[in-house]
């Protein structure tokens, strides 16, 4: 699930807060993975966010855990690849588990084929430059349309089915 300009961007640079997307996003954001009860996100991007999501469980992966302090239940680092984070979710009983972002951690579970929907709001921005949706995926990845959801001032919310 992420947010991005019309040109594919989820940010400006690296670290920037996402206040650009608008309330509806934010709420349909907060809504879904809340049902969900588990977000999986980089260490960038949960940085850029300052604080556990609340009323989720947070999984930032990130490249060494050694100076980093989880909450169990709450905020928990890891280092581990994809496949086993989902194998340890679905374990807890976790059903649908919502990638959040940034760039490399989108690429790392579409190439790992984990991925079986791909939701993005569309907010009617251009940045012409900034972060991509993936970072350097190196796959061919073929989408079918599920569903389209308008929203006043221009946002349009997609969900899309990943082929295997």
């Amino acid at each position: 699930m992420c947010a991005q300009t019309l040109d594919g961007r989820i940010a400006k640079a690296s670290g920037e807060f996402i206040d650009w997307t608008g309330r509806q996003d934010k709420t349909l954001f907060a809504r879904e993975t809340k049902k969900a009860g588990v977000v999986v996100m980089g260490h960038n991007t949960y940085k850029t966010i300052g604080k556990p999501l609340k009323d989720r469980l947070n999984i930032v992966l990130t490249s060494t855990t050694a100076d980093k302090i989880s909450e169990p239940g709450v905020l928990e680092y890891t280092c581990a690849h994809p496949t086993r984070i989902l194998e340890d979710l679905e374990e807890r009983n976790f059903k649908t588990i919502f990638v959040i972002g940034g760039a490399v951690i989108n690429a790392l579970f579409l190439k790992a084929k984990l991925v079986d929907e791909v939701w993005l709001s569309l907010v009617p921005k251009i940045f012409g430059e900034g972060i991509s949706l993936t970072d350097e995926l190196g796959a061919d990845i073929n989408l079918e349309l599920l569903s389209t959801e308008n929203f006043s001032g221009g946002l349009i919310f997609v969900k899309y089915k990943v082929l295997k």
